[in-house]
């Protein structure tokens, strides 16, 4: 059995501990990762993590440049089981709801959408306005999932790290990862 691929776009919003996390975990779990990150994206995991593009690109299986829009995940025929953008800004939001594939990370959540593949963005903002919300239906209506990463706190998390881990584990899970490990609701 090939393993599951697994797109990770990251932009310049706040939250790139989800990203990190997320490449981390999908090693974990033997999930072919094809990495793409934004100029802004860059910035703010060398920012919120202290690490470099190098560092950032270690942790995926596969890289690729924003620019490169001839790169594999570019094409439909290139199978992968989903996307996910994190942190997602709200420019590369509004790109994907409408059709911008302007570099390679909005070209793949287009390819991502066409394909009927379930495209996950972890949209980061606050307050939002109608612009940012007329955005997000949109992309709702094409099949999208818009999954602002929100913090639990019925588990009762005891760190920051816990909070990033357990969303990471929602998203996994969701994208249809098998392995992933959410923890579950049980009641009062």
């Amino acid at each position: 059995m090939t393993r599951p691929r697994l797109v990770v776009g990251i932009t310049g919003a706040t939250g790139a501990a989800y990203a990190v996390q997320l490449l981390r975990r999908a090693r974990e779990l033997s999930v072919e990762t094809h990495l793409v990150v934004t100029p802004a994206g860059v910035l703010n995991v060398h920012h919120e993590c202290g690490l470099d593009r190098r560092g950032l690109e270690a942790l995926a299986d596969q890289a690729h440049a924003p620019g490169d829009v001839g790169a594999c995940i570019a094409s439909g025929s290139f199978d992968t089981a989903a996307m996910v953008v994190a942190p997602c800004s709200m420019k590369t939001l509004a790109a994907v709801a409408h059709g911008m594939g302007d570099n390679l990370l909005t070209r793949a959540a287009d390819v991502t959408l066409k394909e009927r593949r379930r495209l996950v963005l972890l949209v980061r903002e606050t307050p939002l306005n109608l612009a940012h919300l007329r955005n997000m239906v949109a992309v709702t209506e094409m099949g999208g999932i818009v999954f602002p990463p929100l913090p639990a706190f019925y588990h009762r998390p005891t760190s920051i790290e816990a909070m990033v881990a357990e969303t990471v584990e929602r998203v996994l899970s969701l994208v249809g990862i098998a392995n992933a490990r959410p923890q579950e609701w049980q009641g009062l």
